[in-house]
Order: structure tokens, then C-alpha cells, then sequence
């Protein structure tokens, strides 16, 4: 049974390849506008959850989005055993093949917490774009 999208593929891609060149330039331009990078954001998010369907790692993106995936025990209620927490750009640099896992969690960027909360194996989610 796959994820439910809410993010048209096009849509997305096109918000993420936007951010992609807004995070590109030197020197950074204006702030990229909200609606961009939650749509990014909310599209990676689904990816995420669409490659690795399951429900025992929650990750999230504050303010903009949160999934849960990888399979194995289902969390309901309380603070999930397994959650991954980043800010967005350190979450689209990852997922975007721009940053590697380990060097976040090292550097303190990637709140990681269980024993299934390690999301290498699945990251980037797309090529470097």
C-alpha cells in the first residue's frame, strides 16, 4: 500500500531544483520564498516515506513537515523510540546528496534518536543536483 501524496511530482521537483539553484548561487540571494522550500521540503518528505514505507522512524523538518517510514514496530502514542529532527536545509542538502549523514550527525545538524534513526543507507534521495 503506498504513501498518499499530497506534492505533485512536477510541482516538487521543480521546487526542489529551485532551491538547489537559490542554495547554488554566491552570493545568496534574497531568502528563498516560504512557499518554495516547504513545497521541497513536504516533497522529500513523501520520497523519503515512498522509498522506505513503514511506520517506526519518525522524521522531521520543523515547521514544515513530518513522515514516518522505515518498517518495523509501529509507533502510536507518546514520543516516538525512533526520530530523526533537522532544519530544512541540512534535510535538503541531505536528501539532495549535497551533505552526507555522517558529517551532520557529527557536527551536530542531524537530531538522531533509536536505533532505526540512522537514514544513511537511504540518503540522498535524489543525484546532486
Amino acid at each position: 500500500m503506498g504513501i498518499r501524496r499530497r506534492i505533485d511530482a512536477a510541482d516538487g521537483a521543480a521546487a526542489l531544483v529551485r532551491w538547489a539553484l537559490w542554495a547554488d548561487a554566491d552570493p545568496v540571494p534574497e531568502p528563498l520564498p516560504r512557499p518554495v522550500l516547504a513545497m521541497a521540503v513536504r516533497f522529500t518528505l513523501e520520497e523519503l516515506a515512498e522509498r522506505a514505507e513503514g511506520n517506526s522512524v519518525e522524521v522531521r523538518v520543523p515547521p514544515f513537515g513530518v513522515t514516518q517510514c522505515i518498517p518495523g514496530p509501529r509507533h502510536t502514542r507518546g514520543t516516538p523510540p525512533n526520530v530523526v529532527e533537522l532544519a530544512p536545509a541540512v534535510w535538503l542538502a541531505l536528501a539532495t546528496g549535497r551533505a552526507d549523514w555522517a558529517a551532520e550527525s557529527a557536527a551536530g545538524r542531524v537530531s538522531a534518536s533509536g536505533l532505526r534513526a540512522d537514514l544513511s543507507a537511504l540518503l540522498p534521495l535524489f543525484g546532486t543536483l
